[in-house]
């Protein structure tokens, strides 16, 4: 906590982090701002009475920064944005042209990033359409005609899109991801609420109880804290060489691994494709057949977020996109091929080759440890649930992972530029 404050302080010396992290500031402004502008036509109180009750709304709630149970004009939050994402990551693996352009640099990350933002608007439009069909089917809508309707869809996508071009604002012009630091705000900004429910149910039999969830808490926060700053440090030996009258190399470095490599990104995947399967069977409940009708019916009853499948499902999703986001990020042949190129090599392994497969060796099972963790951490709120009995308790294990992730990781942020800063002025 006090390193946090200490680059807090040190970045504002800095005149221009001070106004990277004063424009950061003002656009989570905007976005908390916009979080509590309603769309008209929708019953607010009973919406809020129906997402307190359904831990599955609420999870999705957590997600959109509260924005869907005040079912703002940004209720969609991020999640097409993510979906359209991840849809191009996957694209990228299976067609060897879109691999090929993200490998191209700053010019194939935007042109990804471009069809990214146009596939992210028929995603809206569609998850606004569903999200209508959950609400009508729980008497929250009742008795829209077609243009509002299509008011109702237009705005919901226009504010995800709002909500996308403030997040890569933060990212050019502010401060860290700005995609995760929406994220973060949301989750934060649902706290006061949250504690607010719990404190309105806290009685005496309840203080056991939440002493056991605060507790739980604090070990998960330090436990992430740990993960996070895990690494296996891999020995790489540079030859000395001699160019002219001057001899390069003959050092010894380390090629840190990190033992969550992927970060938060494969928990807000799997949230994600969680969420798929009972919006889609909500949606389902609402046809005339009545066969398909009970079928959605039963299917929605096994994706319950207090059951087994449901629970499953999201741990192998964590665990899946953990090795798959990990595999995108870091190429251990091309790690291999810039330890050989300048004369590097790893002590009792040949350059090349046995370098890549030995990297892929430690990095598939120090991965496994991770993804492990960030399953277990997934999971955790249907265990506190059942072991506190706190129902308004929702943000659980997922919460704390992205926000402990993302204030460690914009601390980094800083603290780069802030090193940065002060070798420019030393050379000046």
């Amino acid at each position: 906590m006090n390193k946090v404050v200490d680059t807090l302080v040190t970045a504002f010396k800095i005149p221009e982090l001070r106004k990277k992290i004063l424009f950061t500031a003002f656009i989570l402004l905007v976005f908390r701002l916009f979080a509590h502008v309603p769309i008209p036509g929708v019953d607010t109180l009973a919406l809020k009475s129906l997402f307190a009750k359904n831990q599955l709304l609420g999870l999705l709630d957590i997600f959109s920064g509260g924005t869907l149970a005040n079912f703002s004009v940004m209720a969609l939050g991020l999640n097409p944005y993510i979906n359209a994402s991840i849809i191009f990551q996957l694209l990228a693996v299976v067609f060897p042209k879109l691999e090929e352009l993200s490998k191209e640099g700053e010019y194939g990350r935007m042109k990804i990033n471009q069809y990214t933002r146009i596939v992210t608007v028929p995603l809206a439009a569609l998850q606004s359409l569903g999200m209508y069909a959950i609400l009508k089917s729980q008497n929250i809508i009742i008795g829209l005609s077609p243009l509002t309707l299509i008011a109702m869809i237009l705005t919901m996508t226009g504010g995800c899109i709002l909500l996308m071009w403030l997040g890569e604002l933060i990212s050019e012009e502010g401060v860290g991801n700005g995609i995760s630091i929406l994220i973060f705000a949301g989750i934060v900004g649902r706290f006061p609420i949250i504690f607010g429910q719990t404190a309105s149910i806290f009685t005496q039999e309840k203080f056991f109880s939440t002493m056991v969830f605060l507790g739980l808490a604090l070990v998960v926060v330090a436990a992430i804290v740990v993960v996070n700053e895990a690494t296996r440090q891999i020995t790489v030996y540079y030859a000395k060489r001699i160019r002219g009258n001057r001899m390069y190399g003959g050092q010894t470095t380390h090629l840190p691994l990190r033992l969550n490599q992927a970060g938060v990104i494969p928990i807000i995947f799997a949230v994600s494709f969680i969420l798929l399967p009972s919006m889609l069977g909500r949606y389902l409940e609402q046809l005339p057949n009545q066969a398909l009708a009970n079928f959605s019916r039963s299917f929605v009853a096994v994706f319950d977020p207090a059951g087994f499948v449901y629970n499953a499902t999201y741990f192998i999703l964590v665990i899946g996109f953990t090795y798959f986001y990990t595999a995108v990020t870091f190429n251990p042949t091309k790690i291999s091929e810039e330890i050989r190129k300048f004369g590097g090599f790893i002590p009792g392994i040949r350059p090349g080759a046995p370098t890549a497969n030995y990297l892929n060796y430690i990095l598939t099972r120090i991965t496994l440890a991770g993804a492990l963790f960030l399953g277990l951490i997934a999971i955790l709120p249907s265990f506190a649930r059942s072991l506190t009995n706190i129902a308004t308790l929702t943000i659980g294990g997922t919460g704390i992972l992205i926000v402990v992730s993302v204030v460690l990781e914009t601390v980094k942020v800083l603290e780069s530029q802030i090193v940065m800063r002060g070798y420019e002025k030393f050379v000046q």
